[in-house]
């Protein structure tokens, strides 16, 4: 198991509410004492825990990645004007990578409108949503993150730096100008950084709500990204700001 995803798992953990002991995470990830502490050391030090005698607790007042379903309720309304917006960047013929997320997912219920497109995807609800439908799907393949339905990991990320897609559309849990695009887990930052790096246009679908908010580990800086798209909500002195350094389209 590599290390990131060993931090990722002690976090999930812990942050259960539930108080961990290193001797219990020595057992769970049969590893010495000196490295579960390098471990807390470097949760720690990120602000997720807090180091207890013997092991650690979650950080006081943490904001954690709500699950797919949750997700679901915030916003539908802007995701599905997102999802029509972005439906009008892609072509028949187009080879394009659709992340992990909830309007993402909005996006590919309109992809029946289209033919002849092959879309790599590391989420099994996508796959699933378009298993009838006559385009070419590609899994990622991956560790399954259950909470999200997201496929990430070291295999996800080694599939996708064999790919050259056309464009990608990526979801994150925050965007600034100056922490870039964020997201809330160790192992998916990696797997979307994989995308983002291959494809030929970074595409960003984000609803207002995204703006404003940093999570824990950065994805991309805003240079890195072609386009967001967002809906009308949009804040119109932060709108002014972002469409200073990256195209914006409001839905």
């Amino acid at each position: 198991m590599f290390a990131e995803e060993r931090r990722d798992k002690i976090f999930e953990l812990i942050k259960d509410g539930k108080a961990v002991a290193v001797n219990e995470l020595c057992d769970i990830f049969n590893v010495s004492s000196s490295t579960i502490r390098r471990d807390l050391q470097q949760l720690e030090d990120s602000g997720l825990i807090n180091r207890t005698h013997g092991g650690a607790v979650v950080a006081e007042g943490r904001k954690f990645e709500p699950s797919f379903i949750e997700k679901e309720k915030e916003h539908p309304n802007a995701k599905k004007k997102i999802a029509k917006q972005a439906l009008e960047l892609i072509e028949d013929g187009d080879t394009i990578i659709l992340d992990a997320g909830t309007t993402t997912t909005e996006l590919a219920r309109l992809l029946e409108e289209l033919s002849d497109l092959t879309i790599v995807t590391n989420a099994t609800n996508i796959a699933l949503e378009l298993s009838t439908s006559k385009h070419q799907i590609i899994l990622t393949g991956g560790i399954l993150k259950k909470k999200t339905l997201a496929m990430v990991g070291p295999i996800a990320e080694l599939n996708l730096r064999n790919l050259n897609p056309d464009k990608v559309f990526l979801g994150a849990n925050g965007i600034t100008l100056s922490d870039g695009l964020t997201t809330p887990d160790l192992v998916e930052a990696n797997t979307k950084k994989a995308m983002l790096e291959r494809a030929k246009e970074v595409i960003i679908l984000a609803d207002h709500s995204k703006f404003g908010e940093t999570a824990f580990v950065k994805i991309a800086e805003i240079k890195d990204i072609d386009t967001i798209i967002t809906d009308r909500d949009l804040n119109r002195e932060t709108l002014k700001k972002f469409k200073e350094n990256v195209e914006i389209i409001l839905a």
